[in-house]
């Protein structure tokens, strides 16, 4: 059995491959929520009516799904030039300890800066940690060929190391009752609320508007065209005159700074400082989610939406009816796999031997 590549891929089964993928992972579920002896038709309402089904519903998803569209874009923009960076997570918790060292409360009351002013120097420390945080493995895949999936892996957890040892140490709020976490930022530099007596913040409005900026930075100007041209072929691309050390670099940069920008976010807009639990993994969901737009800027909010709706709606389930919320990471993961799948068979077919 072999594929092979199609002349041109059909327009219907580009449009069915989505439309099959999701009908394969509601199968698959179905099967769990069988094998867990629970009743299908309650449990998929309690998944709609906990992530979607309220306006304290839509609220929690959204606040969800901000850090998740910006850690999709990082991993969007990155994988457009095949640039392999599996490290947002220890990139958003760079991000999360740059904020709070330049906006903490002491830190804030020493600056004697207008609130304004501290909080662009907040989040554009934010951008820079994260960023300098790949350029790193960037640099040393450009020239000298080291696997970036393996070294921003590795920093993941070189990072969280060193959040815990700054939590227990130089950063450790003295007044948190011995618990491990930062300073508290300060009160002006918080994100104001997009919903009165909700979590959704003004992050969200960021989040969208970095995507609409980052789409058009791909798809207008001379820059997206030479990672495109990068993640479509290197050598062809170098000889076309696309300076392939100096576009990866730009790439890591930008990618790292999203990471990093949803650390800030975090902090500023729902939690106000920082703690190791901070995150469920949302740099990893962030791969997830790029992937599953196709490595498209504006799908990524779609996307996002998606996956923080499931998870949300998978821990109302669990209250209702019982079902472990790990199921969440099953629709996710399937989701995933079978929209792979279902583009690959659209475009290429099997041949037997």
């Amino acid at each position: 059995m072999r594929l092979e590549r199609r002349p041109a891929a059909s327009p219907l089964a580009l449009v069915l491959a989505p439309v099959g993928a999701v009908a394969f992972t509601l199968l698959v579920s179905t099967l769990l929520v069988l094998w867990a002896g629970a009743p299908v038709a309650p449990t998929w309402a309690a998944v709609l009516r906990g992530g979607f089904g309220s306006t304290f519903a839509w609220s929690e998803t959204l606040t969800r799904a901000t850090p998740l569209i910006l850690t999709g874009l990082a991993a969007a923009v990155a994988f457009r030039a095949r640039l392999y960076n599996i490290g947002a997570e220890g990139q958003l918790y760079a991000g999360a300890l740059a904020a709070v060292a330049v906006g903490g409360l002491q830190a804030g009351e020493a600056s004697g800066l207008p609130a304004s002013v501290l909080a662009a120097c907040m989040f554009a420390a934010a951008a820079l940690a994260g960023a300098l945080l790949l350029l790193g493995p960037a640099l040393l895949k450009a020239k000298l060929g080291v696997d970036e999936v393996v070294t921003t892996l590795l920093l993941n957890f070189i990072v969280l190391l060193g959040v815990s040892a700054l939590l227990d140490g130089p950063m450790k709020d003295p007044t948190a009752m011995g618990w491990p976490q930062s300073v508290a930022l300060a009160s002006e530099l918080e994100l104001a609320r997009l919903v009165e007596g909700t979590r959704v913040h003004t992050g969200l409005l960021y989040a969208m508007g970095l995507a609409v900026i980052l789409w058009a930075l791909l798809r207008f100007t001379l820059f997206g065209f030479d990672v495109r041209a990068l993640g479509a072929n290197s050598r062809a691309a170098a000889f076309a005159g696309v300076p392939p050390v100096r576009t990866l670099a730009w790439v890591a940069l930008l990618s790292g700074a999203l990471a990093g920008l949803a650390g800030a976010i975090e902090v500023a807009g729902r939690a106000g400082y920082v703690t190791l639990d901070m995150s469920p993994g949302y740099g990893y969901s962030g791969i997830v989610i790029a992937m599953l737009a196709g490595l498209h800027p504006l799908a990524v909010v779609t996307a996002a939406v998606f996956v923080a709706g499931i998870q949300v709606g998978a821990d109302s389930m669990s209250r209702v009816v019982g079902v472990p919320t790990y199921i969440a990471d099953v629709i996710v993961s399937a989701s995933l796999v079978s929209v792979l799948v279902a583009t690959l068979l659209a475009q290429h077919r099997v041949r037997w031997r």
